[in-house]
C-alpha cells in the first residue's frame, strides 16, 4: 500500500504487534523493568499507527458509500457536508502521509526546546520571550505539555533564555527542524522614536532520549554547579541552592534545571538533558553537519526563518521557500504549514543524499 514515497505495510505491523505481545508475556522481560518498559511503548506505537490508518479507512469507506447515496438522491445539502467531510480527510491524510517521513530513532519521542535570545538587550529578550509563546500555543493546539525546566528573565523585559520540555508522541519528529536562528523586524515598542529594529534568538531542539538509547557519560567529564533558582517561585526554590548546572567539559554542553524543590530531582532532569544533546551532537556528527546554534554568533547571515512586522507583514523560511503574510496567526501558534514544509524539505534532502 503506497504512502508518500513509502509504503504501509499493514501486515508487517500486526506481525510486529503479535511477537511484542508474546515477548511481553515472558516472565523473563519483567525482570527488566527498562526493557519492559520499551517493548510496551513499542507495541503501543504501533497500535496507535495501526489505528489512525484504520480510522482513515473507515472514514473513506463511509464517506465513499454516503457521497452515492447523496448523488442518488441529488441531495445538495448532503453533498457540501460530504465535500467538507472529504477536506478533513484530506488534511487528516497529509499530515500521516508526512508522519510516514519520522524514520529517524528518536522521532517519535518528546522533545526539549532552547531559546536563546542574541545581541540586542530588551528587544532581544523581548523576541525570545515572543517566541517561547508562538511554541507554547502550537504545543497546546496539538495537545502538547510544556513544562519550563529553566528560565533566566529579562532585566527590563522578556527573557534572556529558556529550556522547555515539549511532552508527546512525535514532539521531536515535528519539532527538529525549528533548529536555528530566528529573526525578527519590526518597529521597536522600546524605542521612544518609533524606529524599526531587528532582532534574533536562537532555537534549539533536542530530542528525550530513553534508557534504551546507550550514551556514555563519565564523572570525570563533568563539572556540576549547584545555584540559587531565580525568578517567581516560593520561599524554598529562591533561598536554596536546589538548581543544578551541568558543564560537559569535553563538549563545551551545558544544561541546567531549576523547575523542581529538590536539587536530586534537578540533578536527575539535568542529566536526562545533556543525555539528549549529547544524543543529538552525535545525530549531527553522522550527517557530517556542524551545530552552529551557540558555538557561532546569534545574527546575521545565519537565520533560518523571517519575521518581519515592518514596512510589510510576511514570515519567510529561508530553507524551505514558504512564506505566510498572517504574521499574527503565526506567532500565535500557527506553524503547521512551515513545519509541514520543513519535513518535506528534510525528507528530500536526505532522498538526494542517499541517490548520491
Amino acid at each position: 500500500m503506497a504512502l508518500c514515497g513509502g509504503f504501509f505495510d499493514l501486515d508487517s505491523l500486526k506481525k510486529q504487534i503479535d511477537d511484542l505481545s508474546e515477548l511481553s508475556e515472558s516472565e523473563d522481560l519483567w525482570q527488566d523493568q527498562q526493557k519492559a518498559r520499551d517493548v510496551m511503548r513499542k507495541k503501543s506505537q504501533l497500535e496507535a499507527e495501526i489505528n489512525k490508518f484504520l480510522r482513515a479507512e473507515s472514514d473513506f469507506v463511509d464517506l465513499k458509500d454516503i457521497l452515492d447515496l447523496a448523488e442518488k438522491e441529488n441531495d445538495s445539502v448532503l453533498l457540501l457536508e460530504i465535500e467538507n467531510d472529504i477536506k478533513k480527510l484530506a488534511d487528516y491524510m497529509k499530515i500521516y502521509q508526512l508522519e510516514s517521513f519520522f524514520s529517524g530513532e528518536a522521532d517519535q519521542n518528546s522533545c526539549y526546546l532552547e531559546i536563546h535570545a542574541g545581541a540586542g538587550g530588551t528587544e532581544a529578550q523581548d523576541w525570545a520571550q515572543m517566541l517561547l509563546r508562538m511554541y507554547s500555543r502550537w504545543s497546546e493546539s496539538h495537545k502538547y505539555a510544556v513544562d519550563i525546566i529553566e528560565e533566566s528573565i529579562g532585566e527590563e523585559a522578556g527573557i534572556k533564555s529558556t529550556t522547555v520540555r515539549i511532552n508527546g508522541v512525535k514532539a521531536y519528529g515535528w519539532l527538529k527542524g525549528e533548529s536555528g536562528v530566528h529573526r525578527l523586524v519590526r518597529i521597536s515598542p522600546f524605542d521612544s522614536n518609533a524606529r524599526r529594529h531587528t532582532s534574533f534568538a536562537s532555537i534549539g531542539v533536542y530530542p528525550v532520549v530513553d534508557e534504551s538509547i546507550n550514551i556514555e557519560i563519565r564523572d570525570c567529564d563533568l563539572r556540576i554547579d549547584t545555584y540559587r533558582s531565580s525568578g517567581a517561585g516560593g520561599q524554598h526554590v529562591n533561598k536554596t541552592e536546589s538548581a543544578i548546572r551541568i558543564t560537559h567539559i569535553p563538549t563545551g554542553i551545558v544544561v541546567q534545571c531549576q523547575t523542581d524543590r529538590s536539587q536530586h530531582r534537578n540533578r536527575a532532569i539535568a542529566f536526562e538533558m545533556l543525555r539528549s544533546r549529547l544524543y543529538e551532537l552525535e545525530l549531527r556528527k553522522k550527517e557530517e553537519q556542524n551545530d552552529s546554534i551557540h558555538k557561532n554568533e546569534i545574527g546575521w547571515g545565519r537565520q533560518i526563518r523571517s519575521y518581519v512586522m515592518q514596512p510589510y507583514q510576511m514570515v519567510k523560511d529561508l530553507r524551505t521557500g514558504f512564506e505566510k503574510g498572517n504574521i499574527t496567526a503565526v506567532l500565535d501558534g500557527d506553524l503547521d504549514e512551515f513545519l509541514q514544509a520543513s519535513v518535506i524539505n528534510g525528507a528530500t534532502k536526505d532522498s538526494n543524499d542517499t541517490a548520491t
